[in-house]
């Protein structure tokens, strides 16, 4: 058995994008478009993904790259303030063994003719089973796929 630990961190990625605050809140808030960008970027196999945006909604999704570790995101919006900002708590489990759980805060801003992300996770980290290192380059990836999603390519702010 892993001993039993916590170990807390944050981390912030701010992107720049050439889209509307509109059309990035849209990239999270319509089923198929958070789907192409969130889920199927990576190319691992889909078992399981809901999309329920809206304050107490839920998110979640099973995923495996290699059908051994099988990973699974729990996720529960508790703030949207349309075009402006998106706030959920989430949990990562890896096979039946949680590892972690989060606070995830979406702030869109307009900036100039564009919108400027900022993205902040503040995390537990659980029993040793993840890393602030593998969390903060899993989300530079899905901020990359975001970027794809809304037509273009991020530039680091």
């Amino acid at each position: 058995m892993t001993n039993r630990s916590v170990e807390h961190a944050s981390f912030t990625i701010e992107r720049r994008f050439k889209a509307t605050p509109e059309q990035v809140f849209r990239a999270f808030s319509v089923p198929a478009a958070k789907e192409r960008w969130f889920v199927k970027a990576d190319g691992w196999p889909i078992a399981e993904y809901s999309h329920d945006f809206r304050v107490g909604g839920r998110e979640g999704g099973r995923f495996s790259q290699d059908g051994k570790t099988i990973y699974y995101n729990d996720t529960v919006y508790l703030d949207i303030v349309e075009n402006i900002r998106i706030i959920s708590a989430y949990t990562m489990t890896e096979n039946d063994r949680k590892i972690s759980a989060s606070v995830a805060t979406v702030d869109i801003r307009p900036d100039g003719d564009g919108t400027r992300i900022v993205f902040t996770e503040q995390v537990a980290f659980l029993d040793g089973l993840d890393k602030l290192e593998y969390r903060r380059q899993g989300w530079e990836e899905l901020i990359g796929a975001l970027a794809k999603e809304v037509g273009e390519t991020a530039a680091a702010a």
